[in-house]
């Protein structure tokens, strides 16, 4: 089985993302891709992380009108990545045209962000069934809401969950947080990782510290 953890290469060169890549490569399957590193560098570091064997999750979040996204999701496609992300407050009608597109990658809605205080479950719950009644695979949201996005949605509707802090690191500007441990043991798919892994001193010791302890949960 693959690993539940994706790296968000959120650094701001072409040089110190691909030394990241080649560093966690060995541990790290699935690598993110935000708008500040792609608006920097395209597509060629969409096709990096394809050369090195691994894959890669775009996060974009697209919005915009139904056609305007289809269109977006189909040039994903052809950038061979994994997985995409679009907002989910875009709407039933841009969810549905994104996922008609066809020989897409798995397409996650993003429902409230991880930034976001205060009790938003009911918001991430409505906007998660909306996201899989317009044929989405899934969805991103906090560790906070997975178990009760299982009991509305299932087994099988991927989780992905930012906002994941291991015990040994600084929240940062996140406030719905949750252990990888703990979000695996909730029922994530996959894990989101940032600055505790990119900013380590060892990164590639920081990303197996961290997978060991995913793999050691009852639900891994």
């Amino acid at each position: 089985m693959k690993s539940k953890l994706i790296v968000a290469l959120d650094v701001d060169s072409y040089e110190q993302a691909t030394a990241l890549v080649k560093d966690l490569r060995d541990v790290v399957d699935v690598f993110k891709v935000g708008s500040v590193l792609f608006t920097r560098l395209g597509p060629k570091i969409v096709e990096f992380i394809n050369d090195q064997g691994k894959q890669c999750f775009l996060d974009l979040k697209y919005h915009d009108i139904p056609n305007t996204v289809a269109k977006a999701v189909e040039s994903a496609a052809a950038l061979r990545v994994f997985m995409l992300t679009v907002h989910t407050c875009g709407g039933a009608d841009m969810l549905k045209a994104a996922a008609k597109v066809s020989s897409r990658p798995l397409i996650v809605g993003v429902t409230v962000l991880t930034s976001v205080a205060g009790d938003v479950a009911g918001e991430v719950v409505r906007l998660a069934t909306l996201a899989k009644e317009c044929g989405l695979n899934g969805v991103v949201a906090s560790p906070r809401e997975i178990d009760l996005l299982r009991q509305a949605l299932g087994v099988k509707f991927v989780i992905v969950t930012p906002g994941i802090r291991p015990a040994w690191a600084e929240h940062g500007d996140q406030k719905r947080v949750m252990t990888p441990a703990e979000a695996v043991a909730a029922g994530a798919d996959y894990i989101v990782v940032g600055r505790p892994i990119i900013a380590a001193k060892n990164p590639a010791a920081a990303a197996r510290r961290i997978a060991t302890e995913m793999a050691t949960t009852p639900a891994s």
